[in-house]
């Protein structure tokens, strides 16, 4: 058969077609395989062990604990908004003090740094903190000098690591930065990372506890003196518990930012007077009556000392906080002539 040339025209577009059509078959199965062999990503969050709130990287720095102080005239402090625990203890008499942890977030400065107690140094030991004081009781001295724990002091490195502030008077003024802690670290030789975490338990976000009386309105005083009575004023908007004591609100001096709070807890532990100057003696250990304060009401619960961390319990098991800060407050007792927990509907 003899082809022509239109003839020989056509049969070459009918073949172009063909593999045209074919590669574009090809290519969209290998688009298809290929979408279906990459794995959609999926979005990681980690719960932070001390506030159970989901971060975006998993911390594995170590823990840091410091004495701040609580005299009017320190007053407002220093980095307490990103504190995820602030405990609150009797320092002597009446006078409070504060010991925050921090572990989510370092503030750029912390202060005013304020001397050690034996009952600070312990909780430290305990959670396998790096703690940071400015001096020490003749009890918390001998701890630190054995070696408790890994720690760094102001009366060592007054001027270097620790800085004062023009703006306060002695013993109110000694701070120290983010960057110094980095350095005390290394000063010290000590280890930047995590070695116990607590067995705290917290809701799921889309839980709610709402068992207990209702608590928009708490007041937790130690003795008569109204610079160290707290009063939490709760939001049910926000779901958080406000500060303010004698009718200021608790704000962080560095950016006036308020301190908000999911929970706040009071722990009934032995105290025993030692000294003249009214110094503490308290029982972390044994164990005892607490109330929890959360989601807008007042729960009756206890303590227990579970391997280093002062642990809120429910039925022998840790109680569901809620995600979020904590304030702590360690009482002679709930309710009696040294202190007391009240609170209003």
């Amino acid at each position: 058969m003899r082809w022509t040339g239109r003839k020989l025209l056509f049969a070459a577009l009918i073949g172009l077609l063909y593999i045209g059509g074919c590669s574009s078959k090809n290519s969209t199965t290998e688009q298809q395989e290929s979408s279906q062999e990459q794995p959609k990503e999926i979005a990681t969050s980690y719960p932070a062990p001390f506030t159970g709130e989901q971060l975006t990287e998993k911390r594995e720095n170590r823990p840091i604990v410091a004495t701040i102080n609580n005299h009017p005239l320190a007053r407002p402090q220093s980095g307490i908004a990103d504190a995820d625990l602030i405990y609150e203890f009797m320092a002597e008499g009446e006078v409070t003090r504060y010991l925050a942890l921090f572990h989510s977030e370092i503030p750029d400065q912390i202060g005013p740094i304020r001397s050690a107690r034996d009952y600070f140094v312990r909780l430290a030991e305990g959670m396998d903190a790096f703690y940071i004081a400015h001096g020490y009781s003749p009890e918390a001295k001998k701890l630190l000098d054995s070696g408790t724990v890994d720690y760094v002091n102001g009366m060592q490195y007054d001027g270097t690591l620790f800085e004062r502030s023009p703006d306060r008077k002695a013993p109110h003024n000694s701070y120290i930065s983010k960057e110094h802690i980095t350095q005390a670290f290394e000063t010290t030789g000590a280890s930047e990372k995590i070695s116990k975490m607590p067995v705290f338990s917290f809701l799921n976000p889309e839980d709610s506890d709402k068992i207990g009386d209702m608590a928009s309105s708490v007041i937790v005083s130690y003795g008569k003196n109204p610079n160290f009575s707290s009063t939490y004023h709760f939001d049910e908007e926000t779901n958080r518990y406000y500060r303010s004591v004698n009718g200021i609100d608790t704000v962080d001096k560095l950016n006036e930012r308020r301190v908000e709070l999911a929970n706040v807890i009071v722990m009934e532990m032995d105290h025993q007077t030692v000294d003249q100057e009214g110094r503490q003696a308290i029982d972390l250990h044994s164990g005892g009556k607490a109330v929890l304060f959360h989601e807008g009401i007042a729960k009756t619960i206890e303590w227990e000392n579970i391997d280093g961390f002062l642990t809120p319990l429910e039925q022998g098991l840790p109680v569901k906080l809620t995600a979020g800060k904590s304030w702590i407050h360690i009482v002679p007792s709930i309710s009696g002539p040294s202190t007391s927990v009240t609170y209003t509907p």
